[in-house]
């Protein structure tokens, strides 16, 4: 899955996004599915959860943060370790536990992001506290990062090295991984789905709760299915949202992801063209093409920001798919293309490209790019890859590779003109890594798990409603499906009917009828367990 809550992989050739998550992966993680912990791991089993302020993190005042210590290898428990940071708003009511929630990504910054949009999650303070954590190599969590990476691939002849020639994209992918480790640190091999779920069981435990109480999006769908299917005595009221799938390779994966976002963009130039002062004009048609040849023209001719660094084509489709997630965004989207397109001002679409600000940043000592906090500003694009590769197992080779890069180009030019190239170089980007685990794939199915309830939304850019239905098949007669006939990615911020029920069954237990639906403007939809 490429798909985040937050933010999505930008490829620019700047620091920040040209040396996206090329990183040097262990082969796969351990695939046992121990349902507790052994003696060897008893010490991180006792840990408790010590609550406190949110020092130098710029929060709201009733967050609190704490961390959590984990094995950084699962294998070799009595060596080293790393410090998970978490945050949490506390139950105002009657406490029951904790619900624990993942943003998505995979590399999206659980403290961060509850900080900003904890708002939404505080109808669940009636019966918990709220939590949120880094996963590993994420946020606080150790981060892993590419540095400064000067040189990228981005399959434009003007930025780097382009895909007309593979030889040499195969040589700088490697140059890129090896840079990518350099500045990742010890986590790297360590990272990937797996570990992070094991590390979920120690979260749990140490928050005193005797089953996980979760609710994922988007790549945290696959996180909560692969705890589910490594603890299954472990999992309480479970709600994955935005379902990931468990099956496709990333190359399926990214030609799906395109297809959605351009189905997206091609909703939103509609849309636009309804309104007089839509850049693109009143012809919808033509705004689809006028929008190819904007990307087109600014990875020729890229513009400057105020930031040091030119504005490309590839900036300016991280920040479409940013902002086609959530049709919310389509008025202020619409003025940062006109602000664009008429002026050259890059400041609105910069704001969708960063994840919605513009951070300040400074150099690091060593090379690379750090936010205020000093977590790397690549931090969340580099995780997303070594995540997503060390998750999955096919790796081509370089002559396989070779022969097939000019297929594969076309076949996501058709999927998207606008998104398909980028799609693409994220597949690239696993290339030369070692086998990535196989335990997603194969031993993830036929959960015996209390009833678990998943969330599919129809006009979804980045999880098709399929992989709802297919993740539900795939985990057997625990998995419940919401069926979401809305828009935008995941359901729970955007439908009010989503929101109720996911909070009805998180707090109470009241799971939906197999069958039901929410409408597409968050009502009751015509589902036959009634809405």
């Amino acid at each position: 899955m490429l798909a985040t809550l937050s933010t999505r992989l930008t490829l620019r050739r700047s620091a920040i996004i040209s040396a996206v998550g090329l990183t040097l992966l262990a082969a796969g993680l351990p695939a046992t599915a121990a349902d507790g912990a052994g003696p060897d791991l008893a010490r991180f089993y006792r840990q408790q959860v010590a609550w406190s302020r949110c020092e130098g993190l710029d929060l709201p005042e009733d967050v609190q943060c704490g961390k959590v210590t984990v094995p950084l290898d699962y294998a070799r428990p009595g060596a080293a370790t790393l410090d998970l940071a978490l945050a949490r708003y506390r139950a105002t009511g009657k406490k029951r536990g904790s619900v624990l929630l993942n943003f998505g990504g995979p590399g999206g910054a659980g403290v961060a992001e509850l900080g900003v949009g904890g708002k939404d999650f505080m109808g669940l303070t009636n019966g918990y506290d709220v939590v949120s954590f880094d996963p590993r190599g994420v946020g606080r969590s150790s981060p892993v990062s590419c540095g400064d990476g000067r040189t990228g691939v981005t399959g434009t002849a003007g930025d780097g090295v382009g895909m007309d020639d593979p030889p040499a994209v195969l040589r700088q992918l490697r140059t890129l991984a090896e840079h990518c480790a350099r500045h990742s640190g010890p986590v790297l091999p360590h990272i990937g789905t797996v570990n992070a779920s094991r590390d979920l069981d120690v979260i749990r435990q140490a928050l005193g709760d005797r089953k996980l109480n979760y609710l994922g999006f988007s790549y945290g769908t696959r996180l909560g299915a692969v705890y589910a299917a490594q603890f299954p005595k472990k999992v309480g009221r479970f709600v994955l949202d935005g379902v990931d799938t468990l099956t496709e390779s990333m190359a399926e994966q990214g030609v799906a992801g395109a297809e959605g976002q351009q189905r997206a963009l091609d909703d939103f130039v509609g849309w636009c063209a309804r309104d007089i002062a839509c850049p693109f004009g009143q012809d919808p048609r033509e705004g689809r093409a006028q929008v190819v040849r904007l990307v087109r023209s600014l990875d020729e001719d890229p513009v400057p920001t105020g930031f040091g660094d030119d504005f490309t084509g590839q900036d300016l489709v991280g920040a479409l798919g940013q902002a086609l997630y959530s049709r919310r965004l389509w008025p202020s989207l619409e003025r940062a293309l006109a602000s664009l397109v008429e002026d050259g001002d890059t400041s609105g679409v910069l704001r969708f490209a960063s994840g919605g600000m513009a951070p300040a940043f400074r150099a690091r000592d060593g090379g690379g790019l750090v936010d205020a906090d000093d977590v790397p500003l690549d931090n969340l694009p580099a995780a997303l890859m070594a995540i997503n590769c060390a998750d999955d197992p096919d790796r081509p080779d370089a002559a396989r590779l070779t022969g097939e890069l000019p297929g594969l180009r076309a076949e996501f030019d058709r999927a998207s003109p606008v998104f398909g190239r980028s799609r693409l170089i994220e597949v690239l980007m696993c290339y030369g890594r070692p086998k990535g685990t196989d335990y997603i794939r194969d031993r993830v199915r036929a959960v015996d798990t209390p009833q678990m309830l998943l969330v599919g939304t129809r006009g979804d850019p980045a999880t098709p409603y399929r992989w709802t239905v297919e993740t539900a098949r795939r985990l057997g007669p625990s998995a419940v499906v919401l069926d979401n006939r809305g828009e935008g990615h995941t359901g729970y911020s955007s439908s009010k009917c989503v929101h109720a029920k996911v909070d009805a069954f998180l707090l109470y237990g009241g799971l939906p009828p197999t069958g039901s639906s929410c409408g597409p403007e968050g009502g009751s939809g015509g589902g036959s367990g009634g809405g």
